[in-house]
């Protein structure tokens, strides 16, 4: 039986939650959920029962989680193929909740929630909620986008379920955003970190001091980001920064979330079983090593995902946590392997070139990264705004910053690149996930 989080209304009670569990019991409620999704992935979705049988595996030899390498894989092309309904293992009838991904080519990803589903996500959004410091009483602006993406919905469920107050603004508007969070004295904020930082700028052009405002935690996914975003965010706003980690082929936000140790992310692996695998060789890796993260879903009716290929890179951590969670953890994601572009040779990831940017005084945390290809070699330049102080000063403070940055950039990439600095409010903001690239290698050919 699921256990929903309609008890949870009067307040949350962490330690009896499942991420307490010790690790035997853990696995033998994992092993219990995996046999029943394989035999109902089996039964009910074409695609997996042509895989297995290919395989040799029926799914009586599933036994144990430890079985579940014998499983084939599940791929982001394989939702797409079968748009739109194609991995349903539930009727229509059964389906209360449709919600399309945020991709921009190609067909887009469907995915299904029955009223059971819909009781897990809430239930990992009150539990990572709770590992924020969020409870009861709290005031959470939601400033995720509602409608097909996942990120506010889910959200605003746990929000409620946890007793705290919602306040359902989505996304844009910022001037209203602002005056929403000093009016109503939020304590807590959704949003991807791009858009918060542009919350920042706004707010200190508005005169608002956020560090006197009653906010006190942020939960921030839907995009990689840093430790030098996080620095940022925490010292502008005087907030505590957390970073959540979901996508929608799985649940949405809720698979993953730091705790107040800021020392890795922990799965919610009763409902969401992670590998980490080799992404060449598609075998695990030690514990610690870096590698593909491959989730499985124990529990999900409408949708069943085994070994779906995130393609986000990660490791997993070794070791207990000292909040004293029993749930495994994994390094934040800073990068996806689809992410990744080439220059001259060397594979570059946005992540790297933000790390590096932010870690020279000076900078504020907006860049943009633009590809360009003159005489048949890639070129990259990285615009990034910089502070209003140093913007204003004289032309040698200038200069000495862009090579700061220049040196900062090779030393991590080993790769020569353009630096622009620009003014700040120069680079577009976005309301959602930010758009760090921009390839214009193909258009210039």
């Amino acid at each position: 039986m699921i256990q929903t989080c309609e008890q949870t209304a009067a307040g949350f009670h962490p330690a009896s939650a499942p991420d307490y569990i010790p690790l035997p019991r853990m696995r033998e409620l994992q092993s219990s959920r995996l046999r029943k999704i394989v035999e109902r992935a089996y039964s009910r979705v074409e695609l997996y029962r042509t895989r297995m049988d290919e395989r040799g595996v029926r799914p009586e030899d599933i036994q144990s989680i430890d079985d579940i390498t014998r499983l084939p894989f599940t791929y982001k092309a394989d939702l797409r193929n079968t748009y739109p309904f194609g991995m349903f293992a539930s009727p229509m009838s059964d389906v209360v909740r449709l919600h399309v991904s945020s991709g921009t080519t190609g067909k887009p990803i469907v995915v299904a929630y029955t009223r059971e589903d819909v009781d897990v996500w809430t239930n990992v959004m009150v539990r990572s909620f709770a590992a924020c410091g969020i409870n009861h009483g709290d005031i959470i602006q939601n400033a995720y986008g509602y409608g097909l993406f996942t990120g506010g919905l889910g959200a605003h469920y746990g929000g409620e379920a946890i007793g705290a107050t919602v306040i359902p603004i989505s996304g844009g508007n910022t001037d209203r955003q602002i005056m929403i969070m000093k009016d109503f004295g939020v304590t807590a904020i959704c949003c991807t970190p791009s858009y918060f930082t542009h919350l920042m700028d706004r707010a200190m052009e508005l005169g608002v001091d956020l560090r006197a405002l009653p906010i006190r935690v942020g939960v921030f996914g839907a995009e990689p980001w840093s430790e030098s975003m996080r620095r940022c965010i925490e010292t502008g706003a005087g907030i505590k920064a957390f970073d959540i980690y979901g996508l929608s082929e799985i649940i949405g936000p809720g698979v993953a979330i730091e705790c107040p140790m800021h020392n890795g992310l922990h799965v919610f692996e009763d409902y969401f079983y992670p590998e980490v695998i080799d992404p060449v060789t598609e075998e695990p890796v030690p514990d610690g090593e870096e590698g593909e993260l491959v989730l499985t879903t124990l529990s999900k009716t409408a949708m069943p995902m085994i070994r779906y290929r995130t393609r986000d890179i990660t490791a997993m951590i070794p070791g207990e946590c000292p909040c004293g969670r029993t749930i495994r953890r994994i390094h934040r994601v800073g990068r996806r392997s689809d992410d990744m572009f080439i220059v001259r040779g060397i594979n570059v990831f946005p992540s790297q070139i933000e790390a590096a940017l932010l870690a020279v005084e000076g900078t504020l945390p907006h860049y943009q990264i633009i590809l360009t290809r003159e005489k048949g070699l890639d070129e990259m330049e990285v615009q990034i705004e910089v502070t209003p102080e140093v913007f204003s000063d004289r032309i040698g403070a200038l200069e000495e910053l862009n090579r700061k940055l220049v040196h900062a950039l090779d030393r991590t990439l080993g790769l020569r690149v353009r630096v622009r600095l620009v003014k700040p409010n120069t680079i577009a903001r976005s309301e959602g996930k930010a758009k760090r690239v921009i390839d214009r290698r193909n258009l210039d050919e």
